[in-house]
């Protein structure tokens, strides 16, 4: 899952070394907007994959296979609904959120060509989110390996293609991503045609539409979605006020974001293995198996978080160097990168309750504490820290990284002695 989930932010280095080397900051500016718009659009429904996750984990342990084919298909039914919506509203949509950021007109019109390029690969995105989820859930992390390099491989080799070969801009790097993701999901539908498990009984219909379970999947989707959607808004806030100090602390913060996501990808590895094998053990009501995997992956999100700090410390400045040519954004960059450096081991243990949480159906606790974290902590930290400039940006974003952090490490504390019992 480590090695899946780093090639996802590998493709953001791409396609920010793409755009960085560019002749103008505005094909970095507007991709970075763009980009923006589809973290809000196709990472709020992140609980397709999340939900799917849990409920088929505790499937797994429990040895039902009948409710794990129930539950995939319950959430692709879920997931081409909300795909056919986006596209149908993909102009209002549009509308919407490049009124909200309200950036400059010559960045907007490359923004919004990215946008209505981008915007048709929304069912090949949300059917991949439920189909990694199903997968992960079944403890097979080689099927969802597969898919994502496939998808992402593509990608890079599809952004190189259209940009450098054809001079294509940012047109160039959302036509690749359209055409991976629906290359993914080929290979996704194939594995799954595998990888089904065997049932001595027939999915009937009445099973299907269970009312009880589709309450239950509707609900943990729900309190995911609110977590995704906050998580998002504070990206999305940062990148906005980052853009109102100027094009240049815009480029700067994207490429730095760059670092801060490449971690989180590597530290969900561990994250997702915490929401397979708890999941799996609380549907097997295995307590020896549910402390293994927290200890082993509480350990290893702590050195790998370590790693990330002194690597960033070591060759911060010479990654920048790689991702853009342009002195004014480096120099930018390298003004705020001792905040990059301290939040892996500030934000390693948040990413792993991630993983505890959604293994163990938690996902009212997690909704709890991003709505904590986001309107006590984040934007009060951001209001009284703006005489600051970019760097109250920064202070409130690691604010809220930690804050994410303890209360989550308290809510489990006080959950642990009875998920078991």
């Amino acid at each position: 899952m480590i090695i899946a989930n780093i090639s996802t932010p590998l493709l953001g280095l791409v396609d920010t070394a793409v755009m960085g080397h560019l002749d103008n900051v505005h094909f970095l500016a507007a991709v970075a907007i763009a980009t923006l718009i589809f973290s809000f659009l196709f990472w709020s429904f992140g609980f397709l994959r999340m939900g799917t996750t849990s409920l088929s984990s505790q499937a797994f342990g429990a040895n039902n296979p009948l409710e794990l084919k129930a539950i995939l298909l319950r959430a692709l039914l879920i997931a081409c609904s909300l795909a056919l919506g986006i596209l149908l509203l993909q102009k209002p949509i549009a509308s919407l959120c490049f009124y909200l950021i309200d950036s400059h007109k010559d960045l907007e019109l490359l923004a919004q060509q990215y946008f209505f390029i981008r915007i048709w690969s929304a069912p090949a995105t949300l059917c991949q989110y439920v189909i990694l989820g199903w997968f992960l859930g079944c403890q097979n992390t080689k099927s969802p390996l597969a898919i994502i390099i496939t998808t992402n491989l593509c990608n890079i080799g599809l952004d190189l293609l259209f940009v450098n070969y054809y001079g294509m801009n940012a047109d160039g790097v959302a036509l690749a991503s359209v055409i991976s993701e629906y290359i993914g999901l080929a290979l996704a539908v194939l594995l799954l045609i595998k990888n089904i498990p065997p049932s001595h009984q027939a999915l009937s219909w009445t099973l299907l539409f269970q009312v009880d379970k589709i309450k239950a999947m509707l609900l943990i989707n729900s309190h995911l979605f609110v977590r995704t959607l906050c998580l998002i808004f504070t990206f999305g806030f940062f990148t906005v006020q980052g853009e109102k100090l100027g094009s240049t602390i815009l480029a700067a913060n994207a490429i730095l974001l760059n670092f801060q996501t490449f971690m989180a990808y590597a530290l969900d590895g561990f994250a997702h293995a915490a929401e397979a094998l708890i999941g799996r053990a609380l549907g097997a009501n295995n307590k020896r198996l549910f402390q293994q995997s927290l200890k082993s992956t509480a350990l290893w999100s702590l050195v790998v978080a370590l790693l990330f700090t002194l690597f960033y410390s070591y060759a911060g400045k010479d990654i920048i160097n790689s991702l853009t040519h342009l002195n004014a954004v480096r120099e930018q960059a390298y003004e705020f990168i001792p905040w990059v450096i301290a939040l892996p081991l500030i934000s390693f243990i948040s990413f792993l309750m991630d993983g505890v949480f959604i293994g163990a159906a938690l996902s009212k606790q997690m909704r709890d504490t991003i709505l904590l974290s986001l309107f006590i902590i984040f934007l009060p930290a951001w209001h009284f820290s703006q005489h600051l400039g970019n760097h109250g940006l920064w202070f409130a974003l690691t604010l809220f990284m930690l804050s994410r952090s303890l209360i989550m490490l308290s809510i489990y504390l006080y959950y642990k002695n009875k998920l078991l019992n």
